[in-house]
């Protein structure tokens, strides 16, 4: 129960009264068009690790360590924050974007304000959260792979890909009667690269904002809605599709902008790296015990994709 505060007792028993277990926290809005999540973010931390955790037995498993335990996207979420903030010590990426690409979702995280960066622009809705995390259950690559396809049709993807489309076909056939397939070919590998940049672009699509214009009595005005991505400066690929990608930069560009969907809020010009050794969870959970070392195990080991395909296997 996260409303306001002179009903939350009523509330509360209410559902208390119909045998439910409720948590109470504060409200998510406390004023108009301010939003505080945190405080409710944090309760269902709480019952996750009270819940889930004890279902999986990993209650067991925390008695064996000495520190800190959460979910896996909390993990992330406060790892990518530290990455775009910084510490005093150390300067931070600025205002970042993580694209998780796996076999069921695709999961995109932001750390930025979001608000509009072009002149002009009125916001509409609600403000948006500086860490915000979207999970797209219909964009893995391999569970979801027919989706994935659907999204743009059958012929489109075999134009991509410079296949016969019955051959696409044959591809994804095999994909679903076993989810665990991998590449071997370089056929195969295409398909798979291709999958990963459709999920990539339309997960970051459906995460950004958009701007349009509307017409009112004093003349046309330009609204946003949800989150402007256009100034992001860091863009981070993860997950398996993208780790072994034969192509990972191609697949993480596909989330910039291209004059194709104006009036989607994409990036329009970041730095593309790629967390290769799945490191950001961690970075997220060392936070908690140490933030200048969680900093500096995030950059010491992201690899800027720009430099690569100058021959540089460079940090960021």
């Amino acid at each position: 129960m996260a409303g306001n505060r002179s009903t939350a007792d009523e509330v509360a028993d209410a559902f208390v009264a119909g045998g439910k277990t409720v948590r109470v926290t504060k409200n998510v809005m406390p004023e108009l068009n301010v939003l505080d999540i945190e405080p409710a973010r944090e309760a269902v931390r709480r019952v996750f690790m009270e819940r889930i955790v004890h279902a999986k037995g990993i209650d067991r498993a925390q008695a064996l360590f000495d520190q800190v335990l959460m979910p896996t996207p909390a993990a992330v979420l406060d790892g990518a924050s530290l990455v775009a903030q910084g510490t005093p010590e150390r300067q931070g990426l600025g205002d970042l974007l993580i694209v998780d690409v796996g076999g069921a979702t695709t999961d995109v995280h932001s750390v930025c304000a979001g608000v509009p960066t072009r002149s002009g622009v009125i916001q509409q809705g609600l403000p948006e959260p500086m860490a915000k995390r979207t999970v797209e259950g219909d964009l893995g690559i391999r569970h979801n792979a027919a989706t994935v396809i659907d999204t743009v049709g059958l012929p489109e993807m075999a134009a991509r890909m410079n296949l016969a489309q019955d051959r696409v076909e044959q591809l994804l056939e095999r994909v679903q009667a076993n989810v665990e397939w991998l590449p071997s070919t370089a056929e195969e590998a295409g398909f798979d690269q291709e999958l990963a940049q459709v999920a990539v672009r339309l997960a970051v699509s459906r995460h950004a904002g958009t701007i349009e214009t509307i017409y009112t009595a004093l003349g046309p005005a330009s609204v946003q809605r949800g989150k402007d991505l256009s100034e992001i400066t860091a863009l981070i690929g993860t997950g398996g599709p993208l780790v072994h990608a034969r192509d990972p930069r191609a697949i993480l560009a596909a989330a910039l902008a291209d004059g194709k969907a104006p009036q989607t809020l994409l990036p329009r010009s970041a730095r593309l790296y790629i967390d290769r050794a799945y490191l950001l969870y961690a970075v997220g959970l060392l936070a908690t015990v140490d933030k200048s070392a969680a900093l500096n195990l995030a950059l010491n080991n992201l690899e800027c994709l720009d430099e690569l395909t100058h021959g540089a296997t460079t940090a960021a």
